[in-house]
Formats: C-alpha cells, sequence, structure tokens
C-alpha cells in the first residue's frame, strides 16, 4: 500500500472514530517513517487528555484490524496541536476568534493582531496602533485564506 493511501485510510479511520463525537474534529494525520503516526484532534471547546486517550485505544484498534503495517509495527500518538501548530480548518479559526494571532503570509509579510472575523472564504485580523496617543485599530482588511504561507504555523497565539 502507497504512503498516500495509507494515510488516507487511517484519515477515514479517525474520522469514524470522531463521528460518534460531532465537538471533536480531525486537524491532521503525520506519518513518519518509522510508522509512528501522530494525529491531531481538536474540539470546539478543546480536547482533554482523557478524550485523548479515548480516541487513542479506539483507533489503535482500527489501525491494528485494517493490518496497515507488517507485523502491527506502528505507534500511535494523539494529542491536540499547540499553539504553534497551523491552524487547518475553518473550525479553528473560529474556534480562536477573539484571540492575538501571528498570521504569516506567502509574500513575506505578516500580521498580528486579534483574529476578528471568519468567513468561508476569509479572515480578518485587527491590530492596533496610536494615533495622537489613543490606541485605534490600523488594519481591517480582510485576508483570503489562499495567501496564507503554507507549511509552517499560519496563526499561532501570541497572547
Amino acid at each position: 500500500m502507497s504512503p498516500d493511501s495509507v494515510l488516507n485510510t487511517i484519515e477515514k479511520l479517525v474520522n469514524e472514530v470522531l463521528s460518534q463525537e460531532k465537538e471533536y474534529f480531525l486537524v491532521e494525520v503525520k506519518i513518519k517513517p518509522t510508522n509512528n503516526i501522530k494525529v491531531y484532534v481538536d474540539g470546539d471547546n478543546g480536547i482533554s487528555i482523557e478524550k485523548c486517550v479515548q480516541f487513542n485505544r479506539s483507533l489503535y484498534k482500527k489501525i491494528s484490524v485494517a493490518d496497515l503495517f507488517p507485523a502491527g509495527d506502528f505507534s500511535l500518538e494523539v494529542s491536540s496541536p499547540g499553539v504553534d501548530k497551523p491552524l487547518r480548518s475553518k473550525r479553528q479559526y473560529l474556534k480562536n476568534m477573539g484571540r492575538n494571532v501571528q498570521v504569516l503570509f506567502n509574500d513575506g509579510s505578516e500580521k498580528t493582531g486579534k483574529l476578528t472575523e471568519v468567513t468561508d472564504a476569509d479572515f480578518q485580523v485587527l491590530h492596533g496602533g496610536k494615533v495622537s496617543g489613543r490606541r485605534t485599530n490600523i488594519d481591517d482588511q480582510n485576508s483570503p485564506f489562499g495567501k496564507i504561507l503554507r507549511d509552517v504555523p499560519r496563526l499561532s497565539g501570541v497572547d
């Protein structure tokens, strides 16, 4: 089975496990060459360690039954993404509304400020400055998701 096929199968199995509890969602799956599977799961209201352990146990059984790795030669870690991990879905952006974030763009520019709005196509980060000694918002333009730099943290907590 190709690495992409294994990854797709694991994502499908994760979504099966999560389907019983709609407040939780898959963020990302990574597989290292040593067959170490890292699954990042989040929830609309966060996720507890106990929930990660529960999902790990269920998912481990499903991966074992699917016989994706010879002789069960794999390890599995299920955790929540840390603040240094990129936001990958609209649900994560919505969950982080009102928080201070850093956004890195394809053109090398960045914005730091409060995530104030999320739509299907874009988001808004307001960052402040001082004008005549008073704090004011100096940038309130929406930023399309397509202009965000990939493969590095897109939005990171800077609180």
